[in-house]
């Protein structure tokens, strides 16, 4: 069973900041998690509410795990996704 994904604002801008076709690796890296299959999720430290993140390759996409859903908080560069 596929999960709802609700994107935030600062989530729906980062990705539209980022070039088409790592955009839709992000994207389709995200679907095939919400449908049930796996993937690289690790849980992040030192955040409250509790957060994960999901590595589609330099990008990482960071979300909350809600009833039913998959609440995305940010996608970000690597570089930039722990600060």
């Amino acid at each position: 069973m596929a999960r709802r994904v609700i994107w935030s604002d600062e989530a729906r801008a980062d990705v539209r900041a980022i070039d088409r076709s790592t955009a839709l690796r992000i994207l389709q890296r995200l679907a095939r998690f919400a449908s049930g299959a796996a993937g690289d999720v690790k849980r992040l430290k030192d955040y409250d509410p509790v957060q994960f993140r999901l590595r589609a390759g330099h990008y990482r996409i960071r979300f909350r795990k809600l009833n039913d859903s998959i609440g995305i908080v940010r996608v970000l560069h690597r570089s930039e996704a722990y600060r």
